[in-house]
C-alpha cells in the first residue's frame, strides 16, 4: 500500500505553502500529492487555482503524482478540463491524474452564481464531460454530439501523454451512478472515510459491474482520501488533535475527540500498530493507495511521519 497526501485546497492553502508542500513530498518519497477543487467550503478562506496549482506541481517535482480530488463537472466546461488537463499531463509527463465527480456542495456554486443542476442531471453532464474528454484526447478531428456539450471536427491539441487511454479518476460511492460509470470509464476509483466493511461491500460492487462491462476487475485501481489522526507516540497524537480539534472549534479530551470523529465520521485515528492493523484490513480488500489528509500547512511533522515511520511498514 502506498502513503499520499489529501490537501483541501481551499482551507487557507497559499501559493508558498504549495510549493512547500510539493517540494516536501518529492523529498521525503511520498508518492502522491492530491488536492481539492473547491472555491470555499463553510468559511471563505485563501484558495489558489486548482489547475494553475498543477501547473506549478508539473514544473517544482519531478517523481509524484497529483491532480484533483476531484474536479466537480459543474464549475468548468468539459472542453476546458479537457485542455488543461492534457497540457498539464504533457508537462508532467504523465504524472499528473484528472480526477472528476458530479459536484456536490452548492453554497459555493450559489456564492459563485455557478448553475448547481438537480443531481440527475449534474450525473447525465458528467458522464458526457467524461466522454467529451476522451474525444478530446483522442485522434482527431472529432465531434462529439450529446444533449449538454458538443464537438465539431476539433483536433485539441497537445493531447495527453496517452491519448484517449489517458487514465482518468472518479470519486465517490454512490451505487446508482458514480460506481457504474466507475466501472466502465475510471482506471481508479477513490472513496473517502469508508468503513472498512462499507468498502468491501462497493469493491464487491465494483467487481460485478466491471464483469458486466466485459471488464477485468483487476484493471481498476482502488484508493481512499482519509481524514486521520495517526501518530508516532502519544503526545504527538495528543498535539495534532489538539490542532485539529481547534480547528473545528471543538472542546473537551483529545482522546474522547478522536472517539468521536472516529466513530461518526470514520477517521483513521491511533498509534502505529494501531493504524498499521487497520490499513491492513483495507489492503486486504484491495486498496492500493490512501492519501491522509494534510491539514497543518505550517508544519512538516505529519507527512514525515507518514513518509518515514507508517509508510514502510505498509508498503
Amino acid at each position: 500500500m502506498r502513503i499520499g497526501l489529501m490537501v483541501e485546497g481551499q482551507a487557507g492553502l497559499t501559493w508558498e505553502r504549495w510549493i512547500h508542500i510539493l517540494q516536501t513530498a518529492e523529498e521525503l518519497g511520498i508518492p502522491s500529492v492530491f488536492r481539492s477543487d473547491h472555491y470555499y467550503i463553510g468559511s471563505q478562506q485563501s484558495s489558489i487555482d486548482a489547475y494553475l496549482s498543477f501547473a506549478i506541481a508539473a514544473r517544482e517535482t519531478s517523481a509524484i503524482r497529483f491532480g484533483p480530488m476531484v474536479t466537480p463537472i459543474t464549475f468548468r466546461s468539459p472542453v476546458d478540463i479537457g485542455r488543461m488537463a492534457a497540457q498539464i499531463n504533457q508537462l508532467s509527463n504523465g504524472r499528473f491524474l484528472l480526477g472528476l465527480g458530479a459536484g456536490w456542495y452548492q453554497p459555493e456554486h450559489d456564492a459563485y452564481g455557478i448553475d448547481f443542476p438537480a443531481v440527475r442531471e449534474r450525473f447525465d453532464r458528467l458522464e458526457e464531460g467524461i466522454n467529451l474528454i476522451k474525444t478530446l484526447w483522442g485522434s482527431g478531428p472529432a465531434s462529439y454530439k450529446g444533449d449538454y456539450y458538443s464537438l465539431d471536427e476539433v483536433d485539441c491539441l497537445p493531447k495527453p501523454v496517452n491519448g484517449a487511454e489517458t487514465p482518468i479518476l472518479i470519486g465517490g460511492a454512490g451505487e446508482k451512478r458514480t460506481l457504474p460509470m466507475t466501472a466502465k470509464y475510471a482506471a481508479e476509483w477513490n472513496c473517502v472515510n469508508l468503513p472498512v466493511k462499507v468498502f468491501a461491500k462497493k469493491v464487491a460492487l465494483l467487481e460485478r459491474l466491471c464483469e458486466e462491462n466485459d471488464r477485468d476487475p483487476a484493471t481498476l485501481s482502488y484508493s481512499m482520501m482519509c481524514f486521520g489522526l495517526v501518530a508516532s507516540d502519544q503526545n504527538m497524537l495528543d498535539r495534532i488533535t489538539h490542532f485539529h480539534m481547534r480547528m473545528n472549534g471543538a472542546t473537551g479530551s483529545p482522546a474522547k475527540y478522536r472517539e468521536t470523529v472516529g466513530s461518526k465520521h470514520g477517521f483513521i485515528v491511533g498509534l502505529t500498530n494501531e493504524v498499521v492493523d487497520k490499513l491492513g484490513e483495507y489492503a486486504e480488500l484491495g486498496l492500493e493507495e490512501v492519501q491522509f489528509e494534510h491539514f497543518n500547512y505550517a508544519s512538516d511533522e505529519v507527512p514525515e511521519y507518514l513518509a518515514c515511520e507508517l509508510a514502510p511498514l505498509v508498503a
